[in-house]
Formats: structure tokens, C-alpha cells, sequence
């Protein structure tokens, strides 16, 4: 799936992943190749990217992300 990771300041990541978890407001979710639609805010913890180059975490304050069509987009408050 195509992921992109945007800041106010800048874009963070953009490229393919396998796998990325997010921190929600009720625990941990996780979405995959071809997951259904879903519009979610994200809450302050580790965003974790696994791709095929390994996993990276950013840790993140809040936000928002959309699942269309196998393209996930990220709009994070910040990252540390």
C-alpha cells in the first residue's frame, strides 16, 4: 500500500508499506494491504511503518489518517 506521513512542516515518509499501527484513542489499530475504507483521528504515541527496508516508529501527538484504495494518508500534529 502507498502511505505518506505529512506534517505542518513537512512530509515525513512516502512510499510503500506493508504494515502501519497506529495509536487510537481506545488502543492500538493496525491496517494492511487492501483495508477497507476508514477515515480515524490518532492519538499522542508510536506510529510504527513496516515496510519492506525494515520498521521505523514515530512518535506522534495526535492526528488524523484515511484508508482509500490501498493508499493511507497521515495528517500528524507532529513528530518527535
Amino acid at each position: 500500500m502507498n502511505l505518506e506521513i505529512i506534517t505542518p512542516d513537512k512530509k515525513v515518509f512516502a512510499g510503500q508499506a506493508t504494515a502501519v499501527t497506529f495509536p487510537g484513542a481506545d488502543g492500538q489499530f493496525q491496517v494492511l494491504n487492501q483495508h477497507a475504507p476508514l477515515v480515524s483521528t490518532i492519538g499522542k504515541g508510536s506510529l510504527v511503518v513496516e515496510s519492506a527496508g525494515g520498521k521505523n516508529t514515530y512518535q506522534i501527538n495526535g492526528g488524523v489518517v484515511e484508508v482509500l484504495n490501498d493508499n493511507v494518508l497521515v495528517l500528524a500534529e507532529a513528530i518527535a
